[in-house]
């Protein structure tokens, strides 16, 4: 039996890349970046404004980033890993050490602050569906969830992404999330029993 480790809060399948967060968490740490614990798994911000994530999952593991629409993304690293539903969230996959090259993260976390710093945001347009990235990276995490939410009618959906980002604050959205995902997983709609 090996001794447990006294291991920080990381992502659910993490134990699989443990060694690997490891090295990505040490680059990380040469930046200004802050790390928090989101949504289960170390979130790094800059003025409490979210920039990056790293998970493990099955297959590989990753770099997201917040804003990563507006990466120039010379190397052709990062991916949409959902073209239709994501509008900025973007990822950088790994599946070894050997794919990891730092001079190149740090690259791409230094351009990330920047966009932070001088505020890139999407601007949800009033037409647009609303796109929660807390939910789903939430959906991502949990497929029980985003196939119950696929179930919903596209307004019932609205209702519900509506709900959640139209709290100013993110501790907000994550409490209102909590409170919509037993509804989703019961198939209830947030407006049902007012109708």
């Amino acid at each position: 039996m090996e001794p447990t480790s006294d291991k920080k809060h990381v992502w659910h399948s993490n134990h699989l890349w443990e060694e690997e967060l490891l090295l990505l968490k040490s680059i990380i740490d040469k930046t200004e970046l802050e790390e928090t614990i989101k949504w289960g798994g170390p979130v790094y911000v800059y003025n409490k404004k979210n920039v990056i994530g790293i998970g493990g999952f099955k297959d590989y593991f990753t770099i997201w980033f917040f804003n990563g629409v507006f990466l120039k993304d010379e190397k052709k690293k990062l991916i949409n890993a959902q073209e239709d539903k994501t509008k900025s969230l973007r990822q950088w996959r790994f599946t070894s050490k050997n794919d990891v090259n730092e001079k190149e993260v740090l690259e791409y976390i230094a351009e990330a602050i920047e966009n932070e710093k001088q505020g890139k945001v999407i601007k949800p347009s009033k037409k647009e569906a609303i796109v929660s990235e807390l939910l789903q990276m939430e959906m991502n995490n949990n497929p029980a969830l985003a196939e119950a939410f696929q179930k919903f009618s596209p307004y019932k959906q609205y209702e519900f992404l509506e709900y959640i980002e139209s709290a100013k604050q993110e501790k907000t959205k994550l409490s209102r999330i909590e409170k919509v995902i037993p509804m989703i997983l019961g198939n209830v709609g947030l407006n049902d029993k007012y109708r």
